[in-house]
């Protein structure tokens, strides 16, 4: 009782009057008539809008495979280290953690800015000649958004890894199994549903992280968490806010249902 009592307050009242808000009208000073309409979801359909949510969903489909491709190596890495550098390993994943994540979007910008330390080197050692445009566009926050959701892709694929049967693994050695074909048929299927988890934990919280594409991508990167957060904040357009915000909880719950229809982890029997 306590935890549904908790969802209801703190969920499924202030979903339920966003879903209300989208179907109302917006007043002339910014306030809330509330007058049905389905004037904030048919304007969705303006190709800007649309370009703007095939981009949100097109970057965050890319900083999940990044996370994935970097992440698997140094999950596996730090699953078969010695016992004795695993708690360091895991501590630098888990300490960005411990650090304001707006404060870490920052010591990118440091990074990565005309003036910053990468240019900076670059251009001392003489491997450039001018600086690096690697901030406000697409790449820069691909860069952000990767820093951030790394270690929501690498506990999971650590946890999946680390409960590997060592047995399953020599036996396929014995048998011939070559790295590739052990890992490919043995270690991937046993850790799938470490990679889906880990996708599910990096792709949904992306679509939302507005304030690294407000920092790393300035004026001419916008996704939907920055369209969203510009008519609650700027606009005052709560009605319009409220529908796309309606729109990308569809497709966050589209995913979370789709993954969940989704095999976990195959059992070793099944695998063999």
């Amino acid at each position: 009782m306590p935890a549904l009592l908790w969802m209801i307050v703190f969920f499924v009242i202030p979903l339920l009057f966003i879903v209300v808000v989208s179907f109302c009208t917006r007043g002339e000073v910014g306030n809330i008539v509330y007058k049905f309409t389905l004037s904030n979801y048919t304007k969705l359909i303006n190709p800007l809008y649309i370009n703007i949510f095939i981009k949100s969903i097109l970057i965050a489909i890319y900083t999940t495979l990044l996370c994935l491709l970097l992440g698997y190596p140094f999950a596996f890495i730090i699953a078969n280290v010695a016992k004795k550098y695993k708690p360091l390993l895991l501590l630098l994943i888990i300490l960005p953690f411990w650090t304001n994540s707006l404060v870490r979007t920052y010591a990118m910008i440091i990074l990565l800015k005309t003036e910053g330390i990468i240019n900076t080197l670059l251009l001392y050692f003489n491997i450039i000649n001018v600086p690096l445009n690697l901030m406000y566009n697409n790449t820069a926050v691909m860069i952000g958004m990767l820093y951030m959701m790394f270690p929501f892709m690498v506990l999971p694929l650590y946890t999946s890894i680390e409960k590997l049967d060592k047995r399953v693994l020599d036996a396929a050695s014995d048998l011939g199994a070559g790295p590739v074909n052990k890992f490919l048929k043995i270690i991937l299927p046993l850790t799938k549903g470490g990679i889906v988890s880990g996708s599910i934990l990096v792709f949904i919280p992306t679509l939302g992280l507005f304030f690294v594409t407000d920092l790393m991508g300035g004026s001419k990167v916008i996704l939907m968490s920055n369209l969203i957060k510009n008519q609650f904040l700027t606009a005052r357009d709560w009605p319009f806010g409220s529908a796309i915000s309606v729109v990308l909880i569809i497709v966050m719950l589209s995913v979370i249902i789709f993954n969940s229809r989704i095999p976990g982890n195959k059992s070793t029997k099944e695998v063999l």
